[in-house]
Formats: C-alpha cells, structure tokens, sequence
C-alpha cells in the first residue's frame, strides 16, 4: 500500500450530547433539592439519622412510624390526616361511681370549751400537737401549746417561766396545766450565792426548789396539774439523767397534789433500752424519734399525747367527749311528760293503794270448776302420784308374770 494512500474512516459515536443530558437533570435535581421547604429537609434529616442497625434486620419497620415528608413534587395537594384513636366505650352499668374526695369538715369549738394549756421546752411543742389530734374531735376541749423550744427551769435569764407562767394562767384561764420540761436544763444553774455545776449536790437542790415553786404556781390556783416526764434518748448520759429527774419531778409534784405521767415504757424496748422506731397508739411499727435521737416524729407526738390523754379525759369528765353537743330550745329531746301535770295527779288512797277498785288484775276471771283432781293437786294436797306409763324410765312395776299354757292330755 502506498504511504500516501489514505485510510478508510472510521464511524465514532458522538456521546456529546448524552453527557450534556446527564448534567441537565443534575443540575435540576440540585435545583429542586434548593427550592424544597426547610422543614421537609430536616423532617428528611430526622428520618435518616433515626436509621440504626435495627433497620437493616427489621426493614422499613422503624421508618414507615416516622412522621413522613410532604410530597416535594405535588405541594398543593392535601396531605391525608389519620383517624384519631377510638375513645374507650365505658360501660355505665359496670363502671364504678366516681368518689370525690370531700374533707371532712372542723369540729366547731364551744364558747365554753375548757383549755388545757401546755407549758415547757420543745418536748411540750410537740405534746401540743399530739394534743390537738386528740381533741380535734372534742367540741368542748380547746388546747393551747405555749411552750418555748430552748426554755427550761435553769436558765431564766434566757426565758423566765416563773414570770410567764402566771400571766398565761389569767389570760387562759384554763381547766388543768400541762407541764413538759427540762431537756434543757443539763447545764450549769447560775444562783444567788454561786454556779452550781450540773450533778452536784448544790445544784439538785437548787433544782427541787424551782420544780417545786413552778408547780405550786398550778396547784396554788386549784387548777389540775399534769407533769409529763422525759423519755429516753440515744445518748446514754442522757437517759441516765433523764431517770434521775423523773424521779426528782415524781417526787416533788406528788408533794403538791398534782400528777405524774410517765411516759417511759412507750419508748424504750422490753429491755429499757432507747428506740429508734416502735408501736404506734395503733399497734403498728413506725419510727417514733428523729435522727438526732432527741426529738420526736409525728408519730411520736401523737404516741407522747396518748399517755397524757387518759388523766386529762378523766379530770375533764363529759366535756372531752367527741359527742358533746349545746342543747337549747330547738334540739332539746322529747321528755314525754304531759303539758299541765296537776290535771294528771290524782292521791292516793290509803283504802285502795292500786286505784284499782279492787284487789283483783284487770279483767281478771275466775278459774273454772273442775269436778276431778288433776295431777297436780293429788301430788300437793296428798302427795299421790298417777303410776308412770309402762314402758318410761321411772315405771318400776315388775313384770307381772304370765300363767304358763295348759297342756291337753289325750
């Protein structure tokens, strides 16, 4: 072949235009993508982020709950709303009544409902409250707690009792005292000779004295006088004073005529020992005394009331009852008696005492006549008695024997 002869063409394919086709609809896509709302592409976003490894064994399981993205290439057309859920059908016959929780209303105070004030430290606070759930009920019992938290018999500079505790006797005028008082007072009394340390002799007798004055401010006025004794705690230095001033309060408080509650035995255990949670006044086991061993729960302050509330029930008789009502005109009940009594009294007779006219009951007949004497009789007028039947248990006849059978002879 000659070098300069030319070759034969050969047929290419033009794929320009494809390629321009490819990067049009491309460029379109991206367009759209633009064009599309916010919210679609992150409801978009949300969907694909939501993918975990579950949706590769479960499918479109997890996707198809997704809340779906609005059609991008049909946004006039309306979205189809799901039915809401059916509402449960509740059936009137056999559905309870609905119970609204009504609060029982106050027990309304009479005018003339008798007080009992409460008096002492912290301890007597919370006697108050047990106390006022134990009356709450009672119409005719009014409580009034005055004690002082940090107060007691030893330190009068801080508060004086002596001095108070007139003031609050005039302006209550109350039915009986409650005294509850000196957790506090283990410490140094300052007297007018000297300080006298706490366990000393000196100042035990300082301390009789006082507990002696303070009572006699009570019992001086002829008003009952209730002292409440202390209960165990969870210092073992303390329980052992505690025991020593009870007895101290006991002693000094039956020498003036008034009473002595002892509270004890409601918190320790069989053994004596401080308890932490214990019987509640129901029987159940709640905790009775508060971390810091020394103070009383809820619980506790009604137990506390509950050793108290028996002597004050008895000294106040019927006005602590939870049944006392005022009786007047309107409620009075009905007696009964006749309207004018005079026209309804007649003497009495010394001939005919029964007013009767007679001495025979009302409509009284005489007995029949009868012509024979029945059992009675013969067995009270001559102690004859009719031969039991044959065959009963008191029938002693013997048998009366049979003549035996004659034998013919041929």
């Amino acid at each position: 072949m000659p070098a300069d002869a030319e070759l034969p063409m050969t047929k290419k394919t033009d794929r320009t235009p494809i390629r321009w086709l490819v990067l049009a609809l491309a460029a379109a896509s991206l367009c759209l993508g633009a064009l599309a709302p916010v919210h679609v592409a992150e409801a978009q976003e949300q969907r694909y982020q939501r993918r975990s490894i579950l949706d590769f064994f479960l499918g479109r399981r997890y996707l198809d709950d997704a809340p779906q993205a609005p059609d991008v290439q049909q946004p006039r057309r309306q979205q189809r709303k799901r039915p809401p859920p059916p509402k449960a059908v509740v059936n009137t016959r056999t559905a309870p009544p609905s119970r609204t929780v009504e609060e029982e209303p106050a027990v309304q105070k009479l005018g003339d409902a008798r007080t009992i004030l409460i008096v002492g430290d912290f301890l007597a606070s919370g006697l108050g409250d047990g106390l006022t759930a134990a009356f709450e009920t009672s119409p005719g019992v009014v409580v009034e707690a005055r004690g002082n938290v940090s107060s007691g018999l030893v330190r009068d500079d801080y508060y004086d009792w002596p001095e108070q505790l007139p003031k609050m006797i005039d302006e209550l005028k109350p039915a009986m005292v409650v005294v509850m008082i000196g957790a506090n007072d283990r410490q140094q009394m300052v007297t007018d000779t000297a300080k006298e340390k706490f366990r000393t002799d000196g100042w035990f007798t300082e301390y009789r004295r006082r507990v002696l004055s303070f009572g006699k401010e009570v019992t001086g006025r002829k008003i009952p006088l209730l002292w409440v004794g202390l209960p165990a705690f969870e210092s073992d230095s303390m329980t052992a004073d505690a025991v020593q001033m009870n007895q101290l309060y006991r002693n000094q408080v039956e020498s003036i005529g008034g009473e002595f509650v002892d509270i004890w035995d409601g918190f320790v255990d069989e053994n004596g020992n401080f308890i932490v949670t214990g019987s509640d006044v129901n029987g159940q086991q709640v905790r009775l005394r508060t971390s810091d061993g020394i103070n009383l729960t809820q619980a506790g302050r009604r137990k506390l009331a509950f050793y108290v509330e028996k002597p004050a029930r008895r000294l106040l008789g019927t006005q602590a009852s939870p049944d006392l009502v005022r009786l007047d005109s309107s409620n009075l009940p009905g007696l009964g008696l006749p309207d004018n009594p005079v026209e309804h009294t007649v003497p009495i007779s010394l001939s005919d005492p029964n007013l009767d006219g007679g001495a025979e009951l009302l409509g009284a007949k005489p007995p029949p006549m009868a012509l024979t004497r029945s059992p009675r009789d013969l067995l009270v007028e001559q102690g004859e008695m009719t031969p039991a039947p044959p065959g009963r248990v008191d029938d002693y006849r013997l048998p009366v024997a049979k003549a035996p059978a004659e034998v013919s002879v041929k």
